[in-house]
């Protein structure tokens, strides 16, 4: 059967190409071997991403263990929390199309078989698999694993307690040596960040949606049995390969219902949303915003994960990872047991003999902490295409919510606000031009959010964006708002003071004023330009789409 390599090592024309393989040390019998390229993001500036060339090393042992060539190629990374808080987490959405565009340039260019995709963190994860999805040739992703949690003030601790800890420092709650302690020992060592943030959330449904093994998405990236996994991926592509199983086999409409019913069991960050609809549109499957409340009312959630609760993703793994949360949804039917996946088996195969092993972390399906999935989509004149918020990190008292309005322009007015004592219990933070075209680059709103937890306001106050929030912000946190304020959307009318009702059971956000008065606001509007109009991110501003479609590249 011929292969895509074939185009830069078969006959006579190829011999130029051949020789510059050989300048890189390739011989005949690898040459005649299917080539993989094994696309790493290893960096050493994102935690997620320091071991990263250990687990590449590994899943190049399976490709040779299995007959196949491996190609070491490079993708690029951004790490979310170094990021946070100024003009870098631009830059962070933006990535995850560089990355797409980037696999797709290096496995074009050079004719490769099929790819090992190894990522770990935010935008890395679900740019590699559009890339994968664009392509459509075998591709399996095995990320580099989640960081063990913290310890700290006697506690479990994650990344979200370092930005919660900042807040509670500027309110005078926290003296210097328990914040430079928390500092020291929030973020052991290497790994994604240890809770249910977004890194994580993509990891465990790119296992969900069958792209993945079993344990890629809560195996600890310190064990040895993360070696193990990369390795049987690095030799599963090898049997992807001979069974001609492609990317678009797999992420099948079916697929993202599974990977959806799991991310409302889980309780993931609301950028998954984001990164699904985004990878469904590479995949060419339909998924629109509704699916996920028509989901969200019948699937309970299982799982409270940091920041939600105080289980992280060790204890996740130890109570049997995915598959396990998967065998209680499958107590109601709740999965498609027949898809095909990563492991060259279906769903239903791979979770034979599954059990959840410790129902406190992963609770039993007649007995969830909600009915309702852990992630909402709000309507309103508001958010007339959309807006999303992670409910399962919501307090009871904020789930319904009115208050006046306390509009900012961009994140830095509204930290420094926040910080300066200046937001009162039942207000709304409205932070707008901060949507993909906006900002632009649709930044996480971690400091806002983090500010408002550690000062004990997370319980009374709201915060309302058209960018976006970390998978670590917990509270009323209602992001994605479309259309975004730079586009025209309602948000960009909304004035201080204005009356805000949230409803999330209801699914509605609205602002409390009439369509008259809207359109008397819309007539008097001037749009702010974004601050950014040059290079990448320039040309970025001008292409991207909204949020409500995935915020792609049109």
């Amino acid at each position: 059967m011929p292969r895509r390599s074939d185009n830069i090592v078969k006959g006579p024309e190829r011999m130029p190409n051949r020789s510059l393989l050989r300048a890189c040390g390739y011989t005949d019998e690898e040459l005649s071997r299917p080539m993989i390229g094994v696309v790493s993001a290893y960096s050493e500036i994102i935690p997620g991403h320091i071991n990263l060339d250990k687990i590449a090393d590994a899943a190049k042992a399976g490709v040779r263990m299995a007959g196949g060539t491996p190609v070491l190629v490079p993708a690029i990374g951004v790490c979310d929390g170094i990021a946070m808080g100024h003009i870098g987490m631009k830059y962070s959405l933006a990535s995850r199309e560089l990355i797409a565009d980037s696999v797709e340039t290096l496995a074009q260019a050079h004719q490769l078989d099929g790819l090992v995709l190894i990522p770990n963190c935010d935008k890395i994860v679900p740019g590699m698999l559009m890339a994968a999805a664009r392509l459509n040739i075998p591709s399996i992703l095995v990320s580099g694993g989640p960081m063990m949690a913290g310890h700290f003030g006697g506690q479990e601790i994650s990344l979200s307690k370092t930005f919660e800890a900042v807040g509670a420092y500027k309110a005078g709650m926290m003296d210097d040596a328990t914040f430079y302690e928390a500092e020291c020992n929030s973020c052991p060592g290497c790994g994604s960040c240890a809770g249910m943030y977004t890194a994580n959330s993509m990891n465990c449904l790119s296992e969900a949606i069958g792209m993945a093994l079993p344990g890629n998405g809560t195996t600890p990236a310190v064990t040895a049995a993360r070696i193990h996994l990369a390795k049987h991926a690095g030799m599963k592509i090898m049997e992807l390969i001979e069974k001609d199983i492609k990317p678009r086999d797999i992420l099948t409409p079916a697929a993202f219902r599974n990977a959806l019913t799991c991310e409302m069991a889980l309780g993931c960050s609301t950028n998954s949303v984001l990164h699904l609809l985004a990878l469904a549109h590479e995949a060419e499957v339909p998924l629109e915003l509704s699916l996920i409340n028509e989901l969200s009312a019948k699937i309970p959630n299982l799982c409270h994960l940091a920041p939600a609760g105080d289980h992280h993703i060790e204890q996740l793994y130890a109570a049997g990872g995915i598959p396990a949360v998967m065998s209680e949804l499958v107590k109601r039917d709740l999965l498609d047991l027949s898809l095909i996946t990563a492991t060259g088996k279906t769903v239903g195969e791979n979770l034979k003999g599954v059990t959840n092993k410790n129902p406190e972390v992963i609770r039993p399906i007649d007995q969830p902490y909600s009915e309702n999935g852990g992630i909402a989509v709000l309507w309103g004149n508001l958010a007339q295409e959309g807006c999303v918020v992670k409910r399962s990190a919501v307090a009871a008292e904020m789930m319904v919510h009115s208050g006046p309005a306390r509009v900012y322009d961009c994140e830095e007015d509204a930290i420094a606000d926040i910080y300066g004592g200046k937001i009162n219990k039942g207000d709304v933070v409205v932070i707008r031009y901060e949507g993909p075209k906006g900002g632009p680059g649709m930044r996480e709103m971690l400091n806002p959010t983090s500010a408002l937890a550690g000062m004990k306001l997370d319980k009374d106050v709201a915060l309302i964006t058209d960018g976006r929030f970390s998978g670590a912000s917990r509270g009323a946190s209602i992001g994605h708002v479309s259309p975004e304020a730079a586009s025209g959307g309602n948000i960009a009318l909304v004035q201080e003071g204005d009356i805000i009702e949230i409803d999330i059971p209801a699914s509605s956000i609205n602002v409390k004023l009439t369509d008259k008065e809207l359109a008397a606001r819309r007539e008097r509007l001037t749009l702010r330009a974004p601050n950014i109009t040059t290079g990448w991110l320039g040309r970025y501003s001008r292409l991207v789409g909204p949020s409500h479609l995935g915020a792609v590249m049109q």
